[in-house]
């Protein structure tokens, strides 16, 4: 008879400790298990060191809990479709059977209840866990749930087999020859369809905030760009390239005749129960059209600004300068770092019943209620300056420009804000003290900007570390080098203020929450610990998931109006807002380091030194 398993006793030992397994295997086990996040057991069974069923039955054993062979069991889809694909997919969970007001469910991790409250709660009935091998449930769930990849390749496959005959045409050398009658048939053709709604729907549900429609000499491809970084999610067919871009132009309401030049349009969209707008972009390319989708979701609009992870002592003085009732906010970094969210954030502080606030911007990328949106239309002469100048006889209270561009309208903004008016704007600049440099670049006076500007922000956005595989480790000589410190390198030396200390402290991870108590001015960089991600099947082993915003917040204080005035360089301006202390944006990432929110690689790659 075999040995009762002892309490808290780990799978892996008890299969040694069994006989069913060698202490080797088990160590080859446990180095697939860092590599990929997945669980020993799941693992033992793929590297072929136990089956499934012997495993199966001695976790039954270890949780006292009955055990099910999904091998022999047929899951009716009906049931499946009590729990969501999400929920199904993450927590490795898989409904059973229905008997009365009780659902059967097989799990991989019986000990996790937090899973079992939160079916009770979505599916309305008792949940009775049993449990199951996960290689054979993971299988299972692929069956029953597909994943997003899953349903592209099939939807492709089902494109493939429908077209694989001549119904749409495409001339390869002269695509601009192809009729114009034989191209609307193309274009309602049904996979044509199909592919682009799926494709559409399919970033969404991603949480992409890109879509790239790319054309090559021997084939197509779509990427979508998540979290900032571009991955490759198909290949459609050849044979579809004309017919799909002339989709994309029909929805954005383009001219589908014109190849030659860019055209940007918008499509608006119902999926699920959301309705997402997506800005199209079209450039003409060497083997066709590329196609740029942005998307923009309101729903995942947020416009608390503490979520973005602005420190305490920054977002004080932010807001501060946005309640002023006149003066200039300036937000600075490159395109796709977050500047507008956080002009919308600021807005929606003094978006008030008794303020009168009108915006100009290319293109609106959010409807705001209660806020007067003008878009700018270049082309028809309603530039940035023809905008400022009609709101100053709308008698506006605040005015927010979409980016200052041009002398003209940099003038006029800075009129607006000295006579009373509170002007928001971005600007596309490295850093906030080179922002100052930038507006005199441009033939702004001095003693104008020193006196209009309130405050100015620049951004960055980096990837966190993925909260599932986040681990300690540490750093290497390259990384070292590469952040030009040692690991002697003190806090103070890296300009560090008590003040900037003790806002890290208010806002620390769980994980941080311990050792950054104890920092002080004199701590080594090689004293700290430091975080990155494994990988797991959650960040699709990246160790990375979701963004974090990095800011530098100079606020405009007499002694930074005075080199201002005297036309100093951005460095200089640089060194006296840090002794004033402000936080570069180096600094901001240093201290998201050492919260345990991204990594250092990541800061490096977003910011100077």
């Amino acid at each position: 008879m075999a040995a009762p398993a002892a309490a808290g006793e780990r799978i892996g030992d008890l299969l040694v400790r069994e006989g069913l397994i060698t202490r080797e295997q088990l160590d080859r086990a446990l180095q697939e298990q860092r590599q990929n996040g997945t669980r020993v057991g799941y693992n033992l069974v793929k590297l072929g060191f136990i089956k499934e069923t012997e495993l199966t039955k001695m976790l039954a054993r270890q949780y006292r809990m009955p055990a099910v062979d999904l091998s022999k069991f047929e899951v009716d889809p009906r049931i499946a479709k009590l729990i969501p694909t999400d929920l199904a997919t993450k927590h490795l969970v898989l409904p059973l059977k229905r008997d009365g007001r009780t659902l059967t469910v097989a799990m991989a991790d019986p000990t996790n209840l937090g899973v079992i409250d939160d079916l009770k709660f979505i599916t309305r009935y008792d949940i009775f866990p049993v449990i199951a091998g996960e290689y054979t449930l993971r299988n299972a769930i692929e069956k029953y749930y597909e994943s997003s990849d899953m349903q592209m390749q099939t939807l492709l496959k089902d494109i493939e087999s429908e077209t694989s005959g001549d119904e749409v045409e495409v001339v390869d050398d002269h695509e601009e020859e192809m009729s114009a009658a034989a191209l609307a048939t193309a274009v309602d053709d049904a996979p044509v369809v199909k592919l682009i709604n799926a494709i559409l729907s399919d970033a969404v549900k991603r949480g992409a905030s890109d879509i790239h429609f790319e054309c090559f000499e021997h084939e197509l491809r779509v990427r979508y760009r998540v979290d900032g970084a571009l991955s490759e999610v198909m290949k459609p067919p050849m044979k579809l390239k004309a017919a799909l871009i002339s989709r994309f132009k029909i929805m954005a309401q383009l001219n589908i005749a014109e190849r030659r030049v860019p055209q940007d349009g918008r499509i608006k969209l119902k999926v699920g129960n959301k309705v997402i707008d997506y800005r199209v972009s079209t450039l003409p390319t060497l083997f066709g059209e590329k196609v740029v989708l942005r998307i923009l979701d309101k729903g995942n609009l947020t416009l608390d600004l503490e979520k973005f992870g602005i420190e305490p002592a920054a977002e004080q003085a932010l807001m501060e300068a946005v309640m002023n009732p006149y003066g200039m906010v300036l937000v600075t970094g490159p395109t796709g770092s977050g500047k507008t969210t956080t002009l919308y954030s600021a807005l929606s502080k003094v978006n008030t019943i008794d303020v009168n606030i009108m915006t100009a911007e290319d293109p609106v990328e959010f409807n705001l209620y209660g806020i007067n949106q003008v878009l700018v239309r270049t082309e028809i002469g309603m530039t940035f300056a023809a905008a400022l100048k009609a709101f100053l006889r709308q008698d506006p209270n605040i005015i927010m420009l979409g980016e200052i561009r041009d002398l003209e309208t940099g003038g006029i903004a800075i009129k607006a804000a000295l006579t009373g008016h509170l002007v928001l704007s971005t600007l596309h600049t490295n850093s906030a003290p080179e922002t100052v440099t930038r507006l005199l670049d441009m033939g702004l006076e001095p003693f104008n900007v020193a006196s209009a500007l309130n405050l100015i922000l620049a951004q960055r956005l980096v990837r966190r570390i993925c909260g599932n595989c986040k681990t300690k480790y540490e750093l290497s000589r390259e990384e070292y080098a590469a952040a030009k410190v040692t690991p002697e390198t003190t806090l103070r030396e890296l300009r560090f203020t008590p003040r900037a200390l003790a806002d890290a402290k208010l806002k620390a991870t769980k994980e941080a929450a311990p050792y950054l108590g104890a920092l002080s001015l004199d701590t080594k960089i090689g004293e700290l610990p430091f975080f990155k991600g494994t990988g797991c099947d959650q960040c699709g082993g990246t160790g990375l998931k979701g963004r974090q915003g990095l800011y530098e917040v100079m606020t405009m204080t007499p002694s930074i109006r005075k080199l201002v005035i005297m036309n100093v360089g951005a460095a200089e301006i640089k060194d006296g807002a840090v002794e004033e202390g402000m936080l570069t944006l180096r600094m901001d990432g240093w201290l998201k380091v050492l919260k345990g929110i991204t990594t250092l690689e990541q800061v490096i790659r977003e910011t100077s030194a």
